[in-house]
């Protein structure tokens, strides 16, 4: 691969407190990780007003409630994998090049976001709806059709096994599959995070590819 990933290391200490945008950009990142810590329902207000420092009152000038806080998260996620997404879209490189950056830039992406992955990707349904739903349904569908769009462009020179829907799920889910237990399962004795991407990737373009 061009680039190494591994899962990010948590984060040490606590930034000084900010004003203005800088507040806010605190408040997701401490919201961020309590999410994931204490769930949705745990993932108190007044726990991520302590964690930075401030009264629940002066969240309140920031979100509405936290499911604003959630969505905006989901927001920010989205817009780093689309940014990432776009500049591979729009490289000269041979189609099938194109697609394998996509999915290991969407590895990348969660290896060194965990915590962000989680609530983008791995968020209960029931905990969604209050407004990360939403996020997930607009740019999330963007970033999935820019994906299908590649995959389309290969078909279109009829080496698909399966039609593009059907390809597109197959190599999402097996890049989740990947990333997903190395999140949530660090204690496992895994193999370099780059190599099982890698090898992941060389098997599923084998089994949706013909040659």
């Amino acid at each position: 691969m061009a680039e190494s990933f591994t899962a990010a290391a948590p984060r040490a200490g606590r930034k000084p407190k900010g004003e203005g945008h800088e507040r806010r950009a605190e408040i997701l990142e401490a919201a961020e990780r309590i999410f994931v810590e204490c769930g949705y329902d745990g993932a108190t207000i007044r726990k991520i007003a302590d964690e930075v420092g401030l009264s629940s009152t002066a969240l309140y000038m920031h979100f509405r409630d936290k499911s604003e806080i959630l969505a905006e998260i989901c927001r920010g996620a989205f817009a780093l994998l689309t940014e990432a997404t776009a500049r591979i879209e729009s490289d000269p490189a041979p189609v099938e090049v194109r697609l394998r950056r996509m999915l290991e830039a969407y590895a990348r992406f969660g290896l060194e976001n965990p915590n962000a992955y989680r609530l983008i990707y791995m968020t209960r349904p029931e905990e969604a709806r209050g407004g990360a739903e939403g996020v997930a349904r607009e740019l999330g569908a963007g970033l999935y059709g820019s994906f299908v769009g590649v995959i389309e462009e290969i078909g279109g020179s009829i080496r698909l096994r399966h039609d593009p829907a059907t390809t597109a799920q197959l190599l999402w889910a097996g890049v989740h599959g990947v990333v997903s237990l190395i999140i949530t399962k660090p204690y496992l004795d895994w193999q370099a995070p780059e190599d099982l991407v890698g090898a992941m990737l060389d098997a599923l373009f084998e089994s949706v590819l013909k040659r």
